[in-house]
């Protein structure tokens, strides 16, 4: 992942030549001298690290929301002449996102608005142009920067935190490991608020421009082991979703997508809406659809944030890994859920991923055996709710 760094220095004087700030954790300086430095977890009163020190750096191995209290004292003399507990109020703080992701900060993002409600921060979110365009209009109190318009000489936060997905059981950077709680409300735990999904607002005021009933749809992911794998899967649903009345609109970026000998086309028979346009103009298409029909990737969520149903196939994730649909297809008769499963470190560089039965018949068995069948049927239940003007009742 790729997150604005902190400043060079700590952005804060104190005395004797002291610097410090909690860009990217609890961050001291200290000049020559012989010192003493606490860093302390301020609403438990427990001390996080404690040392004698001389010249040089102590920094707090925790990166994530911590109510840090850091003491700096001379060695000789403990009593401390800097004694300071984070105070958010008022204060410029940077929150860092991956760029180039798209689910990823659907979900993340209202989790950054509601850190800044709660300290009444002055919050700037670090995130790609794409991203800014699209969020930056609904949330007028938060400046949004992009990695190219960072103005890193005049920006001195006070503190700093990174949103992602930190692998190998990471505890430094996220407070407990994303696998165990979704990857979404990891977002909440690194910033200590409300960890309760909540979709970011976005512009759905668009005019409806295709007059029949429509359901989007979109097959393509970033790894395999997140396609449906079932060989006829797509085929059976857009035939089903015409004979119960629908176009069918494919929304992907690209009508085909793969790595090596393996590759996903847009399946025959769809309206093809794929091609490099505007996060907002998808958008624009998504609210005046019935439905959507996709997998564990980005235009998901980006669906569940215009308010319409989403049907979500996956079997690789387990149901809690995303965002709550009454509309999830899942099949639990073999092998499934190897994103959540802590003794498996997802591999981004190997597109066929897949831990356990990888180079056998049971490889992607977890969406291979998610039939058609199966999700025709969830479709029909959601197709039950819905009136003749395409909304739920």
């Amino acid at each position: 992942m790729s997150f604005i760094q902190p400043p060079d220095k700590p952005c804060i004087n104190s005395d004797n030549g002291v610097l410090y700030d909690f860009n990217d954790g609890a961050r001291v300086l200290l000049p020559e001298g012989n010192w003493h430095v606490n860093i302390i977890e301020e609403d438990t009163g427990n001390i996080l690290f404690s040392c004698d020190s001389g010249a040089g750096w102590v920094i707090s191995t925790k990166k994530y929301y911590v109510k840090f209290r850091i003491q700096v004292s001379k060695k000789d003399d403990r009593t401390p002449f800097l004694d300071t507990v984070m105070a958010l109020n008022g204060k410029p703080v940077v929150i860092s996102f991956p760029t180039g992701t798209l689910g990823d900060i659907i979900s993340w993002f209202p989790y950054a608005e509601r850190f800044r409600k709660k300290h009444n921060c002055k919050l700037y979110c670090v995130m790609s142009k794409e991203m800014c365009v699209l969020l930056s209009d609904q949330y007028p109190e938060i400046k949004f920067l992009n990695p190219e318009n960072y103005p890193e000489q005049s920006l001195q936060p006070y503190a700093t935190y990174r949103i992602g997905l930190f692998f190998n059981g990471d505890t430094n950077n996220q407070p407990l490991d994303f696998r165990l709680v979704g990857f979404h409300r990891n977002a909440g735990y690194i910033l200590g608020v409300d960890t309760r999904e909540e979709p970011p607002k976005l512009n759905l005021t668009a005019k409806r421009e295709i007059a029949e009933p429509y359901v989007c749809i979109a097959v393509q992911s970033t790894a395999q082991a997140k396609h449906w794998n079932n060989g006829t899967g797509w085929s059976e649903v857009v035939t089903h979703l015409k004979k119960l009345g629908y176009r069918v609109l494919c929304i992907d970026r690209s009508s085909h997508g793969g790595n090596g000998f393996i590759w996903n086309h847009i399946p025959w028979g769809v309206e093809d809406f794929t091609g490099d346009i505007s996060l907002q103009e998808r958008v624009d298409l998504l609210i005046h659809a019935s439905f959507f029909v996709g997998l564990p990737s980005g235009l998901s969520w980006l669906a569940w944030a215009c308010d319409i149903p989403v049907v979500l196939i996956s079997g690789f994730s387990r149901p809690a890994s995303e965002f709550y649909t009454p509309w999830r297809v899942f099949n639990p008769h073999g092998c499934n859920g190897c994103w959540d499963n802590t003794s498996f470190d997802f591999d981004h560089t190997d597109f066929l991923w897949c831990p356990v039965h990888k180079g056998t018949e049971r490889q992607f068995e977890c969406t291979r055996l998610i039939t058609g069948k199966q999700v025709c049927g969830v479709i029909n239940s959601l197709h039950m709710t819905i009136t003749n003007n395409g909304k739920i009742e």
